[in-house]
């Protein structure tokens, strides 16, 4: 049975993950270790490339390490190494994926870069090599994307964000907000004690025929409120009256993409559907609609190197393989 060591530095996380299973039966997670560095990044209000790719310097080896005992196996066990090669910061990249291709030459195993928007995608279905057809929403802070999946490596992209990810817009108005890094969970919690109806924030593009998303101006919206607002800020009302105004974006268009292509299953990924308020609101109306949700389980929705090497895994299986002095990719698309 194929087993994977994987590597996730594309940001500011620094994970390492063995992943193992073989065609037509469960895959399983042996070892998955991830150390976080937003407590280095938060006094500066984002993440600093420098700051990230040298703290992945310093943590990479000790995880691998981690991750082989925790596992209880050996390296040379190992049948395959991953990395994330794209897209995500260069300098982060370039740590993992240099780590990863020494390991696959010492060893003398295979290499594969893995899309980091892939491994969001395939993270709902953890755990399974079949990955049936659905709908597939990854929204995280650099990307939202609604794809057509029909299997594990055959993707069509329905829309994306033409300007801000949801996640990065809630990370900005978090910051209007004089909340703290990162601005995502900390709306969230202000939210509950919220009305969500206090504002009525714009939906940009809800009824338009295409599946393309705009975050820009509701963002904007957000601080034209704020500067005219007197007196003590409602910060709750503020917080969830934004919130509701993305759910209902990503829940209709979700929904509409579904319709469109037929499918009757929709997956849902990426660290913004950790959000409890947008799972509920996922919940209810694929359920109104008929519809099946996947959603990946909370420890796979921030950045991790157990998604990367489940992609690894698929692509693995199917006798992919990738070359050793292949690049990084930056910006790289998943299709």
């Amino acid at each position: 049975m194929p087993l994977i060591l994987a590597i996730e530095s594309s940001c500011d996380e620094t994970a390492v993950a063995l992943v193992r299973g073989e065609a037509g039966r469960a895959a399983e997670v042996l070892a998955t270790v991830v150390a976080s560095q937003i407590e280095l990044h938060r006094e500066f209000g984002g993440v600093v490339p420098e700051l990230a790719s040298r703290n992945h310097s310093l943590l990479l080896r000790p995880l691998v390490e981690q991750a082989l005992r925790q596992a209880g196996v050996a390296v040379g066990a190992v049948d395959a190494f991953a990395a994330t090669t794209g897209p995500g910061l260069a300098s982060s990249l370039l740590i993992g994926s240099t780590a990863a291709k020494a390991l696959a030459c010492a060893t003398r195993r295979p290499f594969l870069g893995i899309n980091h928007l892939e491994g969001h995608l395939l993270s709902p279905f953890v755990g399974d090599t079949q990955v049936p057809p659905h709908v597939a929403l990854i929204v995280s802070g650099g990307h939202t994307l609604l794809l057509d999946v029909a299997a594990a490596g055959h993707y069509r992209k329905l829309g994306g964000t033409r300007d801000d990810a949801a996640g990065e817009a809630f990370d900005k108005v978090g910051k209007m907000l004089g909340l703290p890094y990162p601005g995502g969970p900390e709306i969230e919690k202000l939210a509950r004690d919220g009305d969500p109806a206090a504002y009525h924030f714009p939906r940009a593009m809800l009824h338009d025929a295409h599946l393309d998303f705009s975050f820009s101006g509701l963002k904007t919206a957000v601080l034209y409120t704020l500067q005219r607002q007197v007196g003590t800020l409602p910060l709750a009302d503020l917080a969830a009256s934004f919130q509701q105004a993305v759910i209902e974006i990503l829940v209709a268009k979700t929904l509409k993409a579904a319709q469109h292509s037929g499918q009757r299953t929709v997956a849902l990924s990426g660290g913004v559907s950790l959000n409890q308020a947008l799972r509920g609101a996922f919940t209810q109306a694929c359920a109104r609609a008929g519809v099946e949700l996947v959603v990946a389980a909370p420890w796979l929705c921030t950045d991790n190197a157990a998604m990367i090497g489940f992609a690894a895994l698929l692509r693995h299986l199917a006798g992919e393989s990738s070359p050793l002095d292949g690049d990084i990719h930056p910006h790289l698309p998943l299709i």
